[in-house]
């Protein structure tokens, strides 16, 4: 199981998994983990956050507000911003980044 998957698991009202996610917005696993983590840290930035991650993946807006709306809106993406930026300093894939040695240091 992925870390977005878990993640996924613990957002309320969320799909069980990214797969299953990514099926309901038609586009493939990987992208609807970058377009998860680019949602959760834009949402932390200034601006519009659909916007903002359609910059960074590159998906349509309206792909985005999908996944924002199966995670449970913009509520939930401030949960799931706090859960990967464990630090607080405002950029999750760090964090992502030592959950991940974790993950394989085991």
């Amino acid at each position: 199981m992925s870390l977005f998957n878990s993640i996924l698991q613990n957002i309320g009202g969320a799909p069980d998994d990214v797969a299953n996610l990514a099926e309901k917005v038609g586009i493939d696993p990987a992208m609807a983990e970058r377009a998860i983590a680019a949602l959760g840290q834009s949402h932390q930035q200034e601006g519009d956050t659909v916007e903002l991650a359609a910059t960074e993946t590159g998906l349509d807006s309206s792909v985005l507000n999908q996944i924002v709306s199966q995670i449970g809106g913009e509520g939930s993406l401030s949960n799931f911003s706090s859960m990967i930026d464990r630090d607080g300093d405002g950029n999750p894939l760090d964090d992502i980044a030592d959950a991940a040695k974790g993950l394989f240091n085991r």
